[in-house]
């Protein structure tokens, strides 16, 4: 078994106005350039990544270097190696219990991506990763910590609830990093991660991303981070530019209809609702139309969550009805579409939404249906988020949703008042397109391994 040696630093930015940026289209460097050594760039080559994204050309010298970060980004922005390559070089084996490194993110959906992302590097360092949340077996996460782990990826709540049963101690860590701080603090979680950020002592590196570096998130930075560099993509919607939207109008008659249109000419599509009802109502709702839909929540087991995912990720379940607070941290490659079945409650939901799509600067479609009481709210979101794209009246038989990129929608935002209720008749349109865990390094919520091998 081989154990790294003496690693190196790690960090990100956000841009000051004295500080550059880059735009999704400037990436000109490689992950070499970038100061990553030899045997992650052979993992990298061998996943097929072979040019850095913005956000990671940005902060990971800053990393590697030793700086506290603090990196503006949108989900899909490819932070997750950002701040994953720069943690491992920089992690060395731990004891048991104390770990040199702690990930916080606000979901356990999260929690296990971003282990199964940097699980192949962690591996090619002899490196143990942990991931640690609630809803599933506090007693097989306590067996991993007492083996050892090196890094632990967490929620809030789960390893605060480890800390006080004395479980394990974060008298060792070296490396902080705050992912997707914005929501950990939207889902009331900045308490929590107070607690564990005080009882870390001594000299540590702190990386922070977030898609807004205000409020509550500001005082995160000045609290816990040192001197930071701050870095941002140019675009502060970066994974929305890439974006094709459309507002259509409905009635409570043809909703479900309209939303069963546009999943049957999409290959993968995550569909948001707001409450737990609704997503069951709706994933069955549009089973009895011939899709094959299905629920995801946060009163599903973490089994059935887990389940569920896998199936939408493989295919075999193209339709995801999911609330806001399940989607959180959701990451799933390849959604061609993301549906606002009920309008988001404000234009910073409504970008997290759709940023389920178009990720990594790919293209995407975002819908959002509208009822017409629902105009003048949704009329208000889309000015917040500076979208100028105007409600479109539709039946349930247009063909134009069939094939949504096949038509542009009006631009500009009229007076909510002057909405036409009218059917609108079909345009001509395209075609529509068709189409009706433990691993080497890591650990999920179970056992824990080190490049493959126990430590027993």
């Amino acid at each position: 078994m081989s154990i790294a040696t003496s690693p190196r630093p790690i960090v990100d930015h956000e841009p000051d106005p004295d500080v550059a940026t880059l735009s999704l289209e400037e990436g000109a460097t490689t992950f070499a350039d970038l100061g990553v050594s030899p045997d992650l760039l052979a993992v990298l080559a061998k996943r097929g990544f072979t040019q850095p994204f913005p956000i990671q050309t940005l902060t990971i010298p800053d990393a590697l270097a030793g700086r506290d970060v603090s990196g503006k980004a949108q989900t899909g922005s490819g932070k997750t190696l950002a701040f994953g390559l720069p943690l491992i070089e920089r992690t060395k084996t731990a004891k048991p219990r104390r770990p040199h490194a702690i990930v916080l993110v606000p979901t356990r959906e999260l929690a296990n991506q971003v282990a199964e992302e940097l699980t192949p590097y962690a591996a090619a360092r002899g490196l143990w990763l942990c991931a640690i949340y609630g809803g599933a077996s506090m007693f097989r996460q306590v067996q991993a910590l007492r083996q050892g782990v090196d890094i632990v990826i967490a929620t809030p709540g789960r390893l605060n609830d480890l800390l006080e049963r004395g479980e394990m101690s974060v008298s060792a860590v070296k490396n902080v990093v705050l992912d997707e701080a914005d929501q950990m603090a939207d889902m009331g979680f900045l308490p929590q991660v107070e607690r564990i950020l005080g009882q870390i002592e001594g000299e540590t590196q702190t990386l922070l991303f977030s898609a807004t570096l205000d409020g509550a998130i500001r005082t995160l930075v000045q609290r816990y981070q040192k001197d930071p560099v701050r870095h941002e993509v140019a675009s502060t919607q970066a994974t929305v530019d890439t974006l094709e939207q459309r507002f259509i109008g409905v009635t409570s008659d043809s909703k479900v209809e309209i939303a069963s249109r546009i999943c049957s000419a999409a290959k993968r599509v995550i569909v948001f609702v707001r409450t737990t009802h609704g997503a069951d109502r709706l994933a069955e709702q549009l089973g009895r139309t011939g899709l094959r839909a299905a629920a995801i929540h946060g009163r599903l087991s973490q089994s059935k969550r887990e389940r569920t995912l896998a199936d939408f990720s493989r295919g075999s379940v193209p339709v995801l009805v999911a609330t806001n607070v399940a989607a959180r941290g959701l990451h799933v490659d390849g959604i061609d579409v993301v549906i606002h079945y009920d309008p988001p409650e404000d234009h910073k939901v409504y970008l997290h939404r759709s940023g389920r799509t178009a990720r990594a600067g790919e293209s995407g479609m975002v819908v959002t249906l509208v009822l017409p009481i629902e105009e003048r709210d949704v009329t208000g979101i889309e000015r917040a988020a500076g979208i100028d794209v105007g409600i479109v009246s539709m039946a349930a038989d247009d063909t134009r949703l069939l094939d949504l990129a096949s038509w542009d929608p009006p631009r500009g935002l009229p007076e909510v008042a002057s909405y036409s209720r009218g059917r609108a008749s079909a345009a001509p349109a395209r075609n529509g397109g068709g189409g009706g865990r433990p691993r080497r390094g890591g650990y999920s919520g179970g056992g824990s391994s080190r490049g493959g091998y126990s430590r027993r």
